[in-house]
């Protein structure tokens, strides 16, 4: 995704250059490039930039976060730092992510974020989602909007929106070619090679990956083929057009949820019954995007873009569920930052549009085969919402923020074995937005803001409702959000703290069904969502052995507190599926012939409760770990190696949650066990 790359490094609020400096010290994964910087994409750095213009508390994840680590697959093991962000491994390279407690009642797939990868969707058009087709050793970095902060992206749900970005060969990280070879615990292996080159005004970069694991527990293994690439062409000096594909082919064994007894003493057991059917969730898919940027003047910059994905999902689990989807998306936006009355002032203004259909069919499950149909359906989703974010700076230090968004969801099934059996539903939302942004030093901001947000319901939620009344059971899910936070660097130390508050209606949760031990989504009344993000660096030494060796510890501190709000059946009660306290800290010591090593502890002092009830929860645990590495040959090899869980710990990693937790029921998710991973990266 392309931004206003003058204006972002000349502006005097985030961007002057002792802020810049700072940043570019602090962060050296800064990209110097010896070819013109693409119009379609940014600098970690200038992405960074970027995000601060926002009165919200926005974080870039750079790669070197996470690359310089061996068997990194889940999205926990992307955003250990990412105070806020929740997401707990399952199997293979699923997570159970929310933001902000955003989707805590969905027990599969995805919902209450808007997950990105160049722009692109990862999404279908009803807001549900997978997270195994994104690769992280193809990734230059990650761009995390908490909460109302993604309106420039179209995420108007409560935990805000996620945007993978893979680098292009106009960036130092996408030039030459890099092999990767890394080895494990439990047949993991896993390879990857990358390529860029630059042709005069065409660009290209490709990234390969193919992927093998027999997994922790019983009946997890899996294997996947990725690639991932993109290329452009700038056809003039102020405009360019890239053109993203993706393809993913993935095969993944599913071991289950089992009892809380078997989570803690045979860990590695598979639930029985997902062995006996061979649950499994297979994916094969291909997306096709592209974005054009245009500079007309130095103010401005427009972006238009558009895509297109295709997926396959064998599924078989309690059935054998065979989807066939197709998603569409466009949108526009222009990025404006000049002088009004004499004043600086910014807008950026943007349309999305997105319609999808999901040829959705069933079938008794064979032990991984299919037998006869059970279901089938025609089922469409579309989202169009346009929207604004003007920043007018009163002062050259205070930015007054303002924003409007508003749109329009449509859901429909056609059943296909039984007309009675459809519904449809559309709703429309209108969601403000007001913040203020201080730029307190050249290296310290403050901030404030106001959100509200809307969620319309996932079609999976509305068609399981269909045979009790229909579509008008399930309503969008509404909050208004205040948050307040800083950000900046002090000499050695670098930090960023916010703390919200959310105000929810209608929070899509579970509730128990008419038969005993079944459950759906249905709109809670009133339901209650605050936190606090912390996380610091600080650079705690140095020449402490030798000349030009250092220490630096770093932490992250989540707190969460979600509550329905007086509910007529759960009162106060806490909402399940999410830790009140996660804290996640790290040592790391760098020589300077280019070995490090660094410790880590992953804490969790008091577990969740699992069902609305509050009746069953989960232990604490710690978690103790150890990561080396060394970057040689001017840094064109890399080594590195982890071990986790270096006690063998027992605990239990997610849950999925119920209404009321019955008996002995199977909801919990183990956590793994003591793993080792080493591997290498060359680069030429």
């Amino acid at each position: 995704m392309s931004l206003l790359r003058r204006a972002l490094l000349s502006a005097p609020l985030i961007a002057s250059p002792a802020f810049a400096q700072t940043e570019i010290r602090a962060h050296p994964d800064t990209v110097v490039t010896a070819t013109p910087p693409p119009l379609t994409s940014e600098s970690n750095n200038e992405a960074r930039l970027r995000l601060w213009l926002s009165p919200g508390n926005n974080t870039v994840v750079p790669a070197s976060e996470f690359q310089d680590r061996p068997g990194v697959l889940s999205l926990r093991d992307m955003f250990e730092f990412t105070p806020g962000v929740f997401a707990q491994p399952k199997w293979g390279e699923d997570s159970r992510l929310s933001i902000r407690g955003s989707g805590i009642a969905r027990n599969f797939h995805l919902r209450g974020v808007r997950v990105f990868q160049d722009g692109i969707p990862i999404n279908q058009a009803d807001g549900s989602g997978d997270l195994q087709e994104l690769d992280p050793t193809s990734f230059l970095r990650a761009e995390v909007f908490r909460g109302g902060n993604g309106f420039a992206l179209g995420a108007n749900t409560l935990g805000g929106a996620i945007n993978f970005v893979t680098p292009t060969a106009r960036q130092q990280e996408g030039q030459g070619v890099t092999f990767r070879l890394e080895g494990g615990s439990r047949g993991f292996i896993r390879g990857n090679t990358q390529m860029g080159g630059v042709f005069g005004a065409w660009d290209g970069w490709v990234s390969g990956t193919m992927l093998n694991q027999d997994g922790w527990r019983n009946h997890s293994s899996g294997s996947a083929g990725r690639m991932n690439s993109n290329g452009a062409y700038r056809w003039a000096e102020n405009a360019e057009t890239r053109v993203y594909f993706t393809y993913n082919a993935i095969q993944q064994d599913i071991p289950g949820t089992v009892t809380r007894n078997s989570a803690t003493q045979t860990p590695r057991l598979a639930n029985p019954a997902n062995v006996q059917l061979n649950y499994q969730r297979n994916i094969e898919s291909y997306r096709l995007g592209t974005i054009t940027a245009i500079r007309p003047n130095a103010e401005t910059l427009v972006e238009l873009g558009g895509s297109y994905v295709q997926r396959q999902l064998d599924h078989p689990i309690f059935q054998y569920i065979d989807n066939h989807t197709n998603d569409f998306n466009l949108f526009g936006r222009v990025t404006w930052d000049g002088s009004l009355g004499g004043f600086r002032n910014r807008l950026v203004a943007g349309v999305n549009a997105a319609w999808g259909t999901n040829d959705n069919r069933r079938f008794v499950n064979l032990s991984g085969v299919r037998g006869a149909q059970t279901f089938a359906s025609w089922d469409t989703a579309s989202t169009t919402d346009a929207y604004f974010e003007n920043s007018f700076y009163v002062l050259p230090e205070l930015a007054l923020v303002a924003g409007l968004s508003g749109g329009q969801a449509v859901r429909r099934s056609e059943n296909r074995l039984n007309a009675s059996l459809s519904g449809s539903g559309d709703w429309g939302f209108i969601n403000p937005r007001a913040g203020l942004l201080w730029q307190a030093t050249s290296n310290v901001q403050a901030y404030a803001n106001v959100t509200w947000s809307t969620e319309p319901p996932t079609l999976s939620d509305l068609v399981a409702l269909v045979p009790l009344g229909g579509f008008r059971l399930l309503a969008p899910q509404r909050a208004i959000t205040a948050e307040i936070g800083t950000r900046g660097t002090v000499g050695d130390f670098t930090f960023d703290g916010a703390y919200y508050y959310s105000w929810l209606k209608d929070e899509i949760q579970l509730f128990a069904g008419q038969q005993p031990g079944t459950s759906f989504a249905r709109n809670a009344d009133k339901t209650v969502h605050q936190g606090v993000e912390l996380a610091a660096s600080y650079v705690a030494g140095r020449n402490l052995f030798t000349a030009q060796d250092s220490m630096t510890l770093r932490g992250a501190y989540t707190f969460s507190a979600f509550n329905f709000d007086n509910d007529r059946l759960f009162g106060n009660n806490q909402l399940p599926g999410v830790p009140p306290h996660v804290l996640r800290a790290e040592a790391r010591y760098r020589h300077p012939s280019g070995w490090w090593v660094a410790p880590n502890v992953d804490w969790v002092p008091e577990g969740f409760y699992v069902d609305n009830a509050n009746t069953r929860r989960t232990d604490s645990y710690t978690l103790l770990g150890l990561r080396a590495g060394a970057e040689l040959m001017d840094g064109r090899l890399g080594l590195f190696a982890e071990g986790r869980n270096l006690l063998n710990s027992r605990f239990i990693s997610s849950a999925s949650v119920t209404p009321i937790a019955l008996g002995n029921p199977a909801l919990y998710e183990p956590g793994i066990g003591t793993t080792a991973y080493a591997g290498m990266l060359y680069r030429f």
